[in-house]
């Protein structure tokens, strides 16, 4: 029997609370819904959730990227889906720096968010088996060390604490040490989607590269590893 998904809804208006509540609960989910962020934060102090369904807009003292910071540095495997009110690339791109999992547009149908989440779901599902062991189980490239079966990184013997999607880049770019890779690939890696637009994927990609720098540089502004080639994309250096 498959686990029911727990899902935290995060929106100050009571009508899309009662609307996504509606929809995820006839999904099968275990709905929880709260009106603000100061709520938000409280509940995922208490527990992980599966998903988070969180508006960027809330209103009070604690807004939406806020409660996202929160989740993504307590829960980091917590799958979130943001709401936004907003059309452009623009109004969504903190938050898909920060590794959203996937972004409703205001108003949305119900088909619209049973497919959003679904994709979510599936997408970080397809994240995690990407770092799961292939061939090889361990991976050398001079001061790195990267143990695929027991998802372990080390770099001159130290422990890398990282992310999901950071043990995926770093390990893609090392399985990649001899070639320059496209941000558009990179996105590939990290979101698990195809992204055809160069800027978007630039503008996703360098926030990642910017993350994972700060913690296998010794200089982050100077790096000697993750090496930017201007105009093409990144390269792996040991």
């Amino acid at each position: 029997m498959a686990k029911q998904v727990c899902t935290l809804v995060v929106d100050d208006e009571e009508g899309v609370r009662f609307f996504l509540e509606e929809i995820l609960r006839r999904a099968g989910h275990l709905v929880v819904t709260v009106s603000s962020g100061e709520e938000a934060l409280e509940r995922l102090w208490e527990g992980p959730f599966d998903l988070v369904m969180l508006d960027l807009k809330l209103g009070g003292r604690v807004d939406g990227m806020r409660v996202l910071e929160a989740v993504k540095w307590r829960w980091p495997e917590t799958v979130v889906v943001i709401l936004t009110a907003h059309g452009s690339l623009d109004s969504a791109l903190a938050a898909i720096r920060e590794g959203v999992d996937g972004y409703l547009l205001k108003p949305a149908e119900p088909g619209q968010v049973r497919q959003a989440v679904q994709e979510a779901l599936a997408r970080r599902k397809r994240l995690i088996r990407s770092a799961e062991p292939a061939r090889e189980e361990l991976l050398v490239q001079g001061s790195f060390s990267i143990d695929l079966q027991r998802h372990v990184a080390t770099c001159a013997g130290q422990p890398l604490e990282l992310t999901a999607r950071e043990f995926a880049l770093l390990v893609y770019l090392v399985q990649n040490a001899s070639r320059v890779l496209s941000p558009q690939e990179l996105v590939q890696v990290v979101q698990q989607y195809e992204c055809q637009d160069p800027y978007e994927a630039q503008q996703i990609v360098k926030w990642y590269i910017h993350r994972l720098r700060r913690k296998v540089e010794p200089d982050p502004a100077s790096p000697r590893h993750i090496l930017t080639v201007r105009g093409v994309g990144y390269r792996f250096e040991a």
